[in-house]
């Protein structure tokens, strides 16, 4: 029985060790690369039109990083996440829009898409020229430590204005209710209730939520015809805002009752709830 231990236990130890030696055969060692140059069919500014909307207003390209292995260039995919940001901001602007690209050195933005990215996630006053910064940065595999920042490139833009995303109330008011108001469920809100109009597409309110309960809003005083909430009831994921629609169902407010503020954008079709 012991011979045949011993003879067990040397194929199991020959066998590590082959796996082991295999294994360290195997390793690579990353050297670096080099950031990508970043390039554009712009130079100072990119024109933005509604009539041309379909129309291409940029084309971005970027060199190949060629990422490095102590055995030569490496095959593997690279990702490259395009940012787009307000002068000053340094990349750091929360409603910064960022674009994932895997693979390809280029990508082409029409004047829909790009006015889109300037109004709705930036957040840019339309008709009003700004200044913006574009980079890319390249990983592969995903690791960070592999990241390598291009340079940045600065344009003037001035978005045009679009149709709002949902249609403000032709009443030219909006009032809240719901079991998180104080009224309770009821087509005849105080006024306590009943948003300041900031623009033809923008509302603010400051009121009180009672917490963990619902509310919607109203743009006509006294009916219950039309409405202004969410897609689905209730949904715990929208509790600090998110997207809005015409019709659709209560609003669930945060989980601690409080003043909060809350602005409903019907340019952006989103609205904000904020703890005061």
């Amino acid at each position: 029985m012991k011979p045949l231990l011993k003879k067990l236990f040397f194929i199991v130890l020959g066998t590590a060790v082959f796996a082991s030696c295999k294994k360290d055969a195997s390793v690579e060692y990353y050297m670096g690369g080099t950031a990508p140059v970043l390039s554009a069919d712009a130079s100072n500014s990119i024109p933005l039109a509604y009539a041309n909307a379909d129309q291409n207003a940029v084309t971005f390209s970027w060199t190949n990083p060629e990422y490095q292995f102590a055995s030569g260039i490496s095959s593997q995919d690279v990702s490259y996440l395009l940012e787009i940001d307000t002068l000053g901001a340094n990349f750091t602007n929360p409603n910064k829009q960022s674009i994932t690209i895997s693979k390809d050195l280029g990508l082409t933005i029409n004047q829909s898409t790009f006015n889109g990215y300037l109004l709705n996630q930036l957040v840019l006053a339309p008709a009003v020229p700004h200044t913006i910064q574009v980079r890319t940065t390249s990983t592969m595999g995903g690791v960070s430590k592999t990241a390598l920042v291009s340079n940045v490139l600065q344009f003037t833009v001035t978005p045009y204005t679009i149709p709002p995303k949902v249609t403000p109330p032709a009443s030219g008011e909006l009032y809240i209710t719901g079991s998180a108001l104080a009224s309770g469920w009821t087509n005849a809100p105080p006024s306590a209730q009943k948003f300041t109009k900031l623009s033809n597409t923008l509302y603010e309110i400051i009121v009180a939520l009672s917490g963990g309960n619902s509310y919607t809003f109203l743009p006509t005083y006294g009916s219950w015809n039309d409405k202004y909430s969410i897609a689905v009831k209730n949904d715990p994921n929208e509790v600090n805002g998110g997207d809005f629609q015409w019709q659709g169902n209560d609003i669930l407010a945060p989980s601690t009752s409080g003043n909060y503020k809350i602005d409903v954008d019907f340019q952006r079709g989103k609205f904000t709830v904020t703890k005061q």
